[in-house]
C-alpha cells in the first residue's frame, strides 16, 4: 500500500506516525524534553506545508489526501494541546471548544463522504490550523526557555507568570478563531446538513 501511495499523502502519514513519539518526548521528563518535543512538533507541522504544496504542484491531489490531511492535522494539534493541558499550560476550555468543532466538523466530513462528496478545507479552517500549530510553535519555545533557565538555576518564577498569560491569550484567540471556521464550515454545506 506504501508503495502506491504518492509522497504528500505518505507526509501526511508520516504527520500521524510521528503523534506518539512527539507525545512521549513531552511527557517523560528529562533535561530540554519540551525542546526535543518542539522540534518534533516542528518538522511534523512542516510535513503539514509540504504535502499541500507538492500535491498542488505536482497534480497529486487525491481523495485520501483531502481527507487525511485534516484529521492529521487534528491528531498532531490535539494531542499537543491535551498534553499541554495535562501538565497545565493550557486552561480546559479552549481546548474543549477546539475539540468540540474539530469532532462536528469532522462528523459533517464523514456523512458527506458516505454520499460521495468530499469536503476539503477552506481557508478558514487552513487559518484556524495555523493559528493553532502557531500558538503551539510559541508554547513550546517559551518551555524550552525555561527548561534552559532552569539548567543554569535561574529564577523562571515571573518568567513563568509572564509566559501563562500569553499563552492563556492566544489559546482564547485560537478558541474564538476556531468557533468562527466551524461556523463558515456549516454555513458552506448546509445542503449535505439538510440531507442527513
Amino acid at each position: 500500500m506504501l508503495k502506491k501511495m504518492n509522497l504528500p499523502n505518505k507526509l501526511t502519514l508520516l504527520r500521524i506516525v510521528m503523534v506518539p513519539f512527539i507525545v512521549a518526548v513531552m511527557l517523560i521528563e528529562f533535561p530540554l524534553h519540551y525542546l526535543i518535543a518542539g522540534v518534533l512538533f516542528g518538522l511534523a507541522s512542516l510535513t503539514d506545508m509540504l504535502d499541500g504544496r507538492i500535491a498542488r504542484r505536482d497534480n497529486l491531489v487525491t481523495d485520501f489526501g483531502r481527507f487525511a490531511d485534516p484529521l492529521a492535522d487534528k491528531i498532531l494539534v490535539i494531542s499537543m494541546m491535551i498534553c499541554f493541558v495535562s501538565s497545565g499550560w493550557i486552561g480546559p476550555i479552549p481546548v474543549i471548544i477546539v475539540l468540540f468543532r474539530e469532532f462536528a466538523i469532522t462528523s459533517l466530513r464523514l456523512v458527506a463522504a458516505s454520499k460521495g462528496t468530499v469536503i476539503a478545507a477552506n481557508k478558514w479552517g487552513k487559518l484556524k490550523t495555523v493559528l493553532q500549530i502557531d500558538a503551539l510553535v510559541i508554547l513550546f519555545i517559551f518551555l524550552s526557555i525555561l527548561g534552559v533557565m532552569e539548567l543554569s538555576h535561574s529564577d523562571t518564577a515571573a518568567l513563568t507568570r509572564v509566559f501563562h498569560l500569553i499563552t492563556d491569550g492566544m489559546m482564547w484567540i485560537v478558541a474564538a478563531v476556531t468557533i468562527v471556521s466551524g461556523v463558515i464550515y456549516v454555513r458552506d454545506n448546509r445542503s449535505v446538513i439538510a440531507d442527513m
